[in-house]
């Protein structure tokens, strides 16, 4: 029996992921090398699953703060175990992964939400502060640190993090009122790779020797000490391209 023509054929997730690469909003010049080339595509395949399973785009970032926030609760409250470090790393991958997917997601089914774009910020700034309050705890509580001052370090990125997750937020607010007319230029291939620390993905990955202090500890402090550099050299020239945007 032949289909009935004026039924619309169903999208299968190979045409469905060509759609959404299609659809694909341009990305930031110099944004980091992970989110980019590996989360985003990942994300696309969430999405497309998503989108044939009929989920929207907050049921999407719901599940998505599932995955990190059940990382988040074993980093402060499981002993710390290679296999442990493996599960928390998949967890918040996986996490990121679909943080990736709700937008697209949302471009999919024809343009996103103010109320949906609020709730993804929202969970993204709940997770980027107690991912390192629960290292905190988790250390104090399980880790036999060489000193007792390494605790400041995941006190120190989470004000860190939370600090440069509020600017960049407020930098995206501001040039899209000003029109978008002054937009970064800069950076390309080797500022992508130049800024890999200060990715959130990367920070994922880290996470996998966890379940190993002896590895995680100094190459999460590395990372602590990268994203504050960045911090110090980001955070001024921010401030200047806002002296140049009209009030």
């Amino acid at each position: 029996m032949s289909r009935d023509a004026s039924v619309p054929a169903r999208e299968d997730f190979a045409g469905v992921v060509a759609r959404l690469a299609a659809a694909q909003k341009r990305r930031a010049p110099g944004s980091p090398a992970y989110s980019i080339y590996v989360n985003r595509p990942v994300g696309r395949r969430f999405a497309a699953a998503a989108y044939l399973a009929g989920l929207t785009p907050n049921a999407v970032t719901a599940i998505s703060a599932a995955f990190t926030f059940a990382a988040i609760a074993v980093i402060a409250l499981v002993p710390p175990t290679p296999l442990v470090g493996v599960g928390i790393g998949l967890l918040l991958m996986t996490g990121y992964a679909l943080d990736a997917a709700d937008g697209q997601l949302a471009r999919l089914r024809g343009g996103g939400s103010p109320a949906g774009e609020w709730l993804d910020h929202v969970v993204d700034a709940a997770k980027l502060s107690t991912l390192h309050l629960a290292v905190l705890v988790g250390w104090f509580r399980f880790v036999d640190l060489p000193s007792p001052a390494l605790l400041l370090v995941p006190l120190g990125f989470a004000i860190v993090a939370a600090v440069l997750f509020f600017a960049m937020i407020l930098n995206d607010f501001l040039r899209r009122r000003d029109g978008g007319t002054r937009a970064r230029t800069e950076g390309g291939g080797i500022r992508s790779l130049l800024v890999l620390p200060t990715d959130y993905g990367v920070l994922c990955i880290a996470f996998l020797a966890f379940g190993a202090p002896i590895v995680f500890v100094p190459l999460y402090g590395l990372l602590f000490a990268a994203n504050a550099a960045y911090a110090v050299l980001a955070l001024p020239k921010w401030f200047r391209e806002m002296t140049r945007i009209a009030p």
